[in-house]
């Protein structure tokens, strides 16, 4: 597989060109296209995809190829330009499912955003406000291709607080459910959340039982102050700054039945010392988590991140 290793990166730069070339052609009806395709690796399999793209008068963009040593796989995402009247949606399903079988792909998924519907998910949240703050102004200045559906959260807001104010501006549903360890109202957030492609934990300060997450069976995003393993369950910041890290993290993770231990989408990192005190080692940790949630969930959005593994991720 060197041979197509090496054609990949002089097909990259063939692609560059063909990107400057349709970001220039304003005018043409062309719409935007991504696809991830996950196989056993075989030879033919980036002509294939670039011959089903050029065959229907689009241009690729970019195209990222992984092919771990040994492992006898293939990933790759690629970007796309189409004319949507010669390549209808439905086509573009059927041409590339023809790809996927020909190779015995595990994953092929295709998106196209200005014609497929856009992403619903619900934001579960607990006291702390940062991450679900950060998550609605992205949604707000359409940063995020996502719909936020409903708030749920165990913590009880004022309707004068800041959060409440924007939520009701902007007509997304806040649900307060006081759970308890007896009762954690799980059926009645599955029945708020039955519509969504996936769930966000922004900070979400309650562990989802093994039968929510298969009465679910959708991927749910949960955000962790500090480079998982470490400092598992409530309260890591204190954790953290007890044990006088002195770099300190944020991991966005698929949440699993395993606490904490789900495949890991997105990593940050920022050194502390001596002279940070619990306040400004919150406040440095608050914004890593802020950033982290949102980079994974765009990453989600846009077909970057493919199951790798066991327990890793391939994020493109």
């Amino acid at each position: 597989m060197n041979t197509l290793r090496k054609i990949s990166s002089q097909q990259k730069n063939h692609f560059s060109k063909i990107t400057k070339r349709s970001f220039n052609s304003e005018k043409l009806p062309f719409t935007h296209g991504i696809h991830v395709f996950q196989c056993p690796d075989a030879v033919g399999i980036v002509a294939k995809l670039s011959e089903c793209i050029a065959s229907k008068g689009g241009n690729i963009l970019g195209a990222d190829i992984f092919a771990p040593p040994n492992k006898h796989m293939f990933y790759s995402r690629s970007e796309f330009i189409i004319d949507p009247s010669k390549w209808a949606r439905e086509q573009i399903d059927e041409d590339f499912l023809k790809i996927a079988e020909k190779f015995g792909a595990m994953r092929s998924v295709i998106r196209v955003p200005d014609l497929d519907p856009i992403y619903k998910i619900a934001v579960f949240a607990s006291k702390q406000d940062h991450c679900l703050v950060e998550l609605l102004h992205a949604w707000q200045d359409k940063r995020l291709p996502v719909d936020i559906t409903c708030v749920i959260s165990n913590h009880y807001r004022d309707p004068n607080a800041h959060v409440m104010r924007f939520l009701d501006r902007n007509q997304i549903p806040y649900h307060f459910l006081n759970t308890t360890a007896v009762n954690k109202r799980e059926e009645e957030i599955l029945s708020l959340v039955q519509d969504t492609d996936f769930l966000v934990l922004a900070r979400y300060m309650q562990i989802l039982s093994g039968n929510f997450l298969k009465s679910y069976g959708r991927v749910i995003i949960n955000i962790h102050h500090g480079l998982l393993p470490s400092f598992k369950g409530g309260n890591p910041s204190r954790q953290a700054f007890d044990c006088g890290v002195k770099m300190i993290g944020a991991t966005t993770h698929f949440v699993t039945e395993e606490l904490d231990a789900g495949p890991i989408i997105e990593q940050m990192v920022e050194r502390v010392s001596h002279r940070d005190n619990l306040q400004s080692f919150v406040q440095r940790s608050e914004n890593l988590e802020r950033q982290c949630l949102f980079k994974a969930i765009k990453y989600y959005c846009e077909l970057r991140v493919l199951p790798y593994q066991e327990n890793k991720t391939v994020v493109f």
